[in-house]
């Protein structure tokens, strides 16, 4: 890619830019499919078996198209390749050689025995982002241990905290430190697109998981123990107290938070407590926090007595941030998500209609937009090796062999 801006006629940000990307499951494809969206060119690098969250999303018409698969892999190319046979990593390197930028979640150990280090792929490309996914920073003892999602949960502290006020630890039910690492390595490659522009590259980064999840839960969570001498101890006590949580109405749940002194009196007058107001417990904002509890024990009562529509009146007019706590079901109906376009029905060519997430991000001159659903394993191996200079008869001994597979052949077959 040249210095020049990214964005073309088109306006897509990163048009122009081609991502090689060599990570599975979700953090490193949550990272690049924000860069697809935005117009960089995503060629996805998988094994002819295809990337593990094609099948462990959950059932599809269409063997290996799980749904949590589609929601990470739109606007990418998919070139199968085992690395392994004869062909295929010198099919991958000429590939390369093409690249702005590499990606993998390999083990660094592993990927410098495929030949694909920084130091070896800086030689084809003099200046090539490399950015490694890793579970942890290299400078530290841990750097060779595998990581996934509910690892680094339970290592960063997280888990710990999310104890549901019993004491018993719980993984957050969702994989919420691949997609927080996601959106930092999606922003780490942006930065360094930025500096190349700037300066020239080469340029080689690393995201280390369970750093950035520490760095992320201990932001909040570190508390008293920032200062020397400690002034007590981590967790913020505000967020962690039993009471704070969805808030029982009558008919069911209401999410409420006040935190100025405006709002909090304003909730007192919707509750008919006015009289907290003077009381010296919730008088400012550093007596409510060392009384936070109470605080919220009082207001659960409260709330406990009219119903969720009742009370979501009541704090709209008094302009208290309130909303309904949503269920999974209800949150797809939600009419402010129908209004923004959230939910995009789109026809895939194989797995008939699905709901596509569209990104919420909105540039002025550009929205983002499906060029291709998720690809199928394979579905532009043929293309793309023709793309590096590959003739017929090279491209004919890596599908003889099994070091690719094209998808058109295969759903011929």
């Amino acid at each position: 890619m040249s210095q020049a801006p990214l964005a073309s006629d088109s306006q897509a940000p990163l048009e122009g830019l081609r991502v090689v990307d060599l990570t599975q499951v979700v953090v490193g494809p949550y990272a690049t499919q924000f860069l697809a969206d935005f117009g960089a060119e995503v060629i996805k690098i998988e094994h002819p078996s295809g990337d593990l969250a094609r099948w462990i999303g959950g059932r599809s018409p269409t063997p290996g198209m799980a749904a949590k698969y589609l929601h990470l892999n739109r606007n990418k190319k998919s070139l199968a390749l085992d690395l392994k046979k004869p062909g295929a990593l010198d099919a991958l390197k000429k590939l390369i050689a093409t690249a702005d930028v590499v990606v993998h979640n390999m083990r660094p150990p592993a990927a410098a025995r495929l030949g694909l280090s920084a130091d070896d792929l800086i030689k084809l490309k003099p200046d090539l982002i490399y950015c490694s996914v890793v579970g942890f920073g290299q400078q530290g003892r841990y750097r060779d241990k595998p990581a996934y999602d509910s690892i680094i949960q339970g290592a960063s502290g997280l888990a710990a905290i999310n104890n549901g006020g019993d004491g018993q630890p719980r993984f957050v039910p969702m994989v919420i430190a691949d997609r927080t690492v996601g959106i930092m390595v999606a922003n780490t490659i942006l930065m360094a697109v930025v500096q190349r522009m700037r300066r020239g590259g080469p340029q080689v980064v690393e995201v280390p998981m369970f750093e950035s999840m520490a760095a992320f839960v201990l932001a909040e969570h570190m508390f008293l123990k920032t200062f020397e001498p400690p002034l007590g101890s981590p967790g913020d006590s505000r967020l962690l107290d039993p009471n704070s949580r969805p808030i029982r109405t009558a008919d069911g749940y209401i999410c409420v938070t006040a935190n100025t002194d405006a709002q909090v009196f304003a909730m007192f007058e919707a509750m008919g407590r006015p009289d907290l107001r003077t009381d010296p417990r919730f008088a400012d904002k550093r007596a409510r926090f060392e009384n936070i509890g109470e605080m919220f024990r009082i207001r659960n009562e409260i709330f406990a007595t009219r119903t969720t529509a009742q009370w979501l009146e009541i704090l709209e007019a008094a302009d208290i941030p309130a909303m309904p706590l949503h269920t999974l079901d209800s949150v797809l109906e939600d009419p402010h998500l129908a209004d923004t376009g959230l939910f995009e029905k789109i026809e895939h060519p194989t797995e008939g209609t699905i709901t596509n997430l569209r990104n919420p991000v909105r540039f002025s001159t550009y929205e983002p937009q499906i060029k291709w659903p998720a690809p199928h394993i394979g579905e532009h191996s043929v293309e793309l090796l023709q793309s590096i200079g590959l003739d017929d008869g090279a491209i004919g001994a890596l599908l003889e062999s099994g070091a690719t597979v094209d998808f058109a052949s295969r759903a011929a077959a």
